[in-house]
């Protein structure tokens, strides 16, 4: 199994020696790996909280990213930083609008240790290409702060909007990653070689004015990472919606589509290993169909996706075909806690990691929309085991375990519009071998915006962070804390 074959997963090998941990049979150990998240390089995985709606030298959503650093007590105790475009060697001045941290990501870039800091720009202005081109910065991290800072792309045009989404990958199968950009109607990637790098467009499509989805695992089961990318829009001009999945044509030196699934439209994508078969699957988070016609059900069942549904398709061998089995869920599953309304947006938000250990990725998905008492929009998160057949088990049972504010050892009161859980990520951010979830709530707090951190992915001796907590400016305003967050 390649050593970056997939994104938010954890080595459990190493762990399950030291702690006694039996795999059951069928799973695979992931080769052990190090935190790709470490920005100052002190040996903890740190997180990254984009706030485009924060304000910067009074500028209004100029926008700026919260580096909170990792520790022996995780994230949100030991301090963070602040990265923005008056940071110094950071390209760019605040301006009103910028949303600088939309989409964030951390990663070891150079394969030095130490995570570069990826952030999107969407409503940047450049000279000569126009307003809200958009752009993609990207911030080096060293052991005294933040480093220089350069651009990684700018849109090309009025209202391209680069920077809505971001991902990096070892796609091509190098040293070095591809830095992939979602933008307005568009998806490029910069192949990075060497001292080189070159442009190419993945694909360009009616958007619907959302930002694509992107996610990296290996879907073909080649030993190279491969890009998935979701999209739809209804009716302008025209009701389309692909979940594709595309790979390095190394001939032909661009990105080649070589697997989709239509009329599925998605909010969040995650690829791990939930059965533990050694082959990356893909999870389809809010899946809805959107059709015309109710012609090939995308998304499962109807009745699985009330609510908002998960649509899982499991990858195969080398010699199969990717996504041939597939299993669907939704908090009318059994063994999923609550009940599918309609507006509960289960699966807006995913994250993968192996959080018991035992060989097999669990799946934590975010619904910012479930009301909790009388609070509607309150928010809630999930823990979805994966086993032997997957999410599922034969008899199409769940084993999942559910969090919100009013959960007993979590921090905080469940409050309508608090959207807990609007954003997912995960990262070992004490090094003590077991990955820990961290959920975003940016509307708690009159929307000031908050973040949980749930240790080995348990209630118990969970924390909370914010804005306040953390000493940052701007304390009467709304900055949504909490929603993205990137850690790897």
């Amino acid at each position: 199994m390649p050593h970056s074959r997939r994104i938010l997963t954890y080595a459990i090998a190493a762990a399950a020696a030291t702690a006694g941990v039996v795999l059951p049979a069928g799973a695979a150990a992931a080769a052990p790996r190090t935190a790709t998240s470490d920005f100052n390089g002190d040996g903890y995985a740190d997180l990254a909280v984009g706030v485009p709606d924060g304000t910067v030298g009074g500028k209004a959503k100029a926008g700026y990213v919260n580096v909170v650093w990792g520790g022996p007590k995780g994230v949100g105790a030991h301090g963070s930083i602040r990265v923005t475009q008056a940071t110094p060697e950071v390209p760019g001045t605040p301006e009103a609008g910028d949303r600088f941290g939309a989409s964030v990501v951390l990663t070891d870039l150079n394969g030095d240790g130490i995570a570069e800091l990826l952030s999107g720009v969407p409503g940047e202005d450049v000279t000569d290409r126009g307003t809200d081109a958009g752009m993609v910065i990207v911030v080096d991290g060293s052991k005294n702060g933040p480093g220089p800072g350069s651009t990684v792309l700018t849109g090309p045009s009025q209202s391209a909007a680069y920077g809505k989404s971001v991902a990096a990958e070892h796609l091509t199968g190098g040293d070095n990653k591809t830095i992939v950009v979602g933008g307005t109607d568009k998806v490029v990637a910069r192949v990075i070689q060497g001292e080189d790098s070159m442009v190419t467009t993945v694909v360009a499509a009616p958007m619907g004015g959302r930002a694509p989805v992107l996610a990296t695992g290996d879907f073909d089961s080649d030993g190279t990472a491969d890009l998935a990318v979701a999209y739809w829009t209804a009716g302008v001009p025209s009701t389309q919606s692909h979940v594709r999945l595309w790979k390095w044509d190394a001939d032909q030196a661009e990105m080649a589509n070589f697997w989709n699934t239509d009329n599925a439209g998605v909010t969040a994508l995650a690829a791990g290993d939930f059965d533990g078969d050694g082959n990356d699957d893909l999870a389809l988070g809010e899946c809805r169909e959107i059709a015309d016609e109710n012609i090939d059900d995308p998304c499962g069942p109807e009745e699985r996706f009330k609510g908002g549904g998960i649509h899982v398709h499991y990858g195969s061998p080398a010699s199969g075909s990717f996504g041939t089995r597939a299993q669907t869920l939704n908090q009318d599953t059994p063994g999923v806690p609550g009940v599918a309304e309609d507006g509960d947006r289960f699966g807006a938000a995913l994250a993968v990691a192996d959080v018991n250990r035992d060989g097999r990725d669990d799946l934590i998905a975010g619904a910012p929309g479930e009301a909790i008492g009388s609070g509607s929009g309150a928010g809630a998160a999930w823990l979805l085991r994966g086993g032997a057949r997957g999410l599922l088990d034969a008899k199409g049972t769940a084993a999942s375990v559910a969090w919100n504010q009013d959960t007993p050892s979590v921090p905080g009161v469940a409050e309508a519009g608090d959207a807990f859980g609007a954003a997912v990520a995960t990262g070992d951010y004490d090094a003590d071998g077991v990955p820990d979830v961290t959920l975003g709530s940016p509307g708690e707090n009159a929307s000031l915006g908050a973040a949980w951190l749930l240790p080995k992915g348990s209630a118990g001796g969970s924390t909370a962070f914010s804005p306040r907590t953390l000493g940052l400016p701007y304390l009467s305003t709304a900055q949504k804390y909490g929603k993205p967050l990137g850690s790897r």
